[in-house]
């Protein structure tokens, strides 16, 4: 896929207030400080599209990001830690999962997750909640370039065998890099077919 344009639409914290649901949406989401920001900047090739801030929790919105006049990516906010109060975490999990669980053109969630670390539990947890919601979603590990390939990679394989434990099929992941634009292709080609599988599901109906 080519990224010939891609614009922020909008923020808000209402599901209601997101825009119309006509076209495919990709929400892209991972614990506080995996790097969300920087992966949607080298996937649309726009260095300052969405905001990178070294401070986990800076995500606080639901960010709407029109791709091609074709799709929507959201940036949703972090899980986990964050630098904030309880009562904010609490809300933003409000939000999220019912973003998550009502958005009706919501095609795939991409859960992020830091390559560098073994399996959280808390990312764990996460991808059960989603599994269990019937919410397709696939993995992207963040970070590859910060370890070596090996080691990256055996982090790869130790996620995938942790969830080979209760999951019957694991869901597909990718490993990407922001600085060196690893995955960039795999991930938009991803979205390509989901895309064009959709649009023949809709012709057919």
């Amino acid at each position: 896929m080519i990224i010939r344009e891609a614009k922020f639409l909008m923020s808000n914290s209402r599901v209601e207030q997101c825009p119309a649901p006509t076209i495919p949406e990709y929400a892209f989401i991972g614990r506080s400080n995996v790097g969300k920001s920087s992966l949607i900047n080298m996937l649309t090739g726009q260095k300052g599209l969405a905001k990178t801030s070294s401070l986990p929790g800076k995500t606080q919105l639901i960010n709407h990001f029109l791709i091609n006049n074709e799709w929507y990516l959201v940036d949703l906010p972090g899980y986990g830690y964050a630098k904030v109060s309880k009562e904010s975490r609490v809300k933003w999990g409000r939000m999220i999962n019912y973003y998550l669980h009502k958005r009706e053109n919501l095609a795939c969630v991409f859960v992020l997750l830091d390559a560098r670390h073994p399996p959280q539990a808390v990312d764990l947890d996460f991808m059960e909640t989603l599994g269990a919601g019937g919410i397709p979603f696939v993995m992207v590990f963040t970070k590859a370039d910060k370890l070596s390939g090996s080691r990256a990679q055996q982090n790869v394989v130790d996620y995938l065998r942790k969830m080979e434990e209760t999951w019957d099929e694991v869901p597909r992941h990718f490993l990407t890099s922001a600085e060196e634009k690893t995955g960039r292709d795999e991930v938009l080609n991803f979205i390509e077919e989901v895309n064009r599988q959709l649009a023949e599901e809709a012709s057919n109906t």
